[in-house]
């Protein structure tokens, strides 16, 4: 039962789902949203086209767009011309997106440094051999 596909996606799932809760605790108060935070981090190595961002992050392009509004208005990225295609809108962080979204990452790592700590050495090291499938879950 413990290595049962549909029993394991089920835990997993619930476990994740506290996770996702935690990180979005520990931005409580900011004033973008954690969906926004999630376009800045998107964006953090480079331009990225409109429809890339939409399939990431799984929106119809109307939905990204009026992210992407809402984050070029707080001037934290700004549109430009895929040099490839003229016909292409990029998006692009701003010095001070770039900025927030680290300030936010920040944020997150002193609370999960905390939550961490409290776990046993034993426990952290369990989670640190679980590290590498789920990044290989993560990229599936």
């Amino acid at each position: 039962m413990r290595d049962d596909p549909t029993h394991l996606a089920e835990q997993f799932s619930q476990v994740l789902r506290h996770l996702v809760f935690l990180l979005r605790r520990s931005a409580a108060g900011q004033p973008l949203t954690s969906q926004q935070y999630g376009v800045l981090g998107s964006l953090q190595h480079g331009p990225r086209r409109m429809t890339e961002l939409a399939e990431e992050h799984a929106v119809q392009l109307p939905t990204m767009t009026v992210q992407v509004n809402r984050l070029e208005d707080a001037g934290l990225v700004t549109r430009g011309l895929d040099p490839a295609d003229a016909r292409v809108r990029t998006v692009e962080l701003t010095a001070e997106g770039r900025q927030r979204l680290e300030a936010v990452r920040t944020v997150r790592i002193a609370r999960l440094t905390v939550e961490l700590a409290a776990l046993t050495e034993d426990e952290r090291a369990t989670l640190a051999a679980a590290l590498p499938v789920l990044e290989k879950l993560g990229r599936s």
